[in-house]
């Protein structure tokens, strides 16, 4: 089976959950090249949208994603990888994930766990 890399300009979403709990960490963006690394090496793989180059998750962190189980989307254009995260922390923020944020009643509540500080790890934040 192919995946469809045609319909955002070769990339395709993938969404990170934990795979124990659940819960949704992140969603990145990966291109063919990301998506054959993230199969050779268990490690999830994304393309940078904003950097425009691949890049593994916790190559500066050490918080990598393991990769656990992948599902592909009906429509071949989509993945969802759950995956063991390495470090307790998927956010460059330092939380948990990265939708630690709630919108309700129009404000915006901090309801996510911080994991780590980020000037600690990454030097600036």
């Amino acid at each position: 089976m192919e995946l469809n890399f045609s319909k955002l300009d070769g990339l395709l979403p993938a969404i990170i959950q934990d795979a124990v709990s659940g819960e949704v960490l992140m969603l990145g963006f990966m291109n063919p090249e990301a998506w054959e690394k993230t199969l050779a090496t268990g490690r999830v793989h994304y393309f940078s949208r904003t950097r425009q180059k691949l890049w593994c998750k916790g190559e500066t962190s050490g918080h990598v994603q393991l990769v656990k189980e992948i599902y592909l989307d009906c429509d071949e254009d989509t993945v969802l990888i759950r995956v063991e995260q390495a470090g307790g922390a998927t956010c460059h923020t330092g939380h948990r994930s990265c939708f630690y944020r709630l919108w309700q009643n129009g404000e915006v509540r901090l309801v996510g766990e911080k994991v780590f500080d980020p000037k600690e790890v990454y030097g600036s934040e």
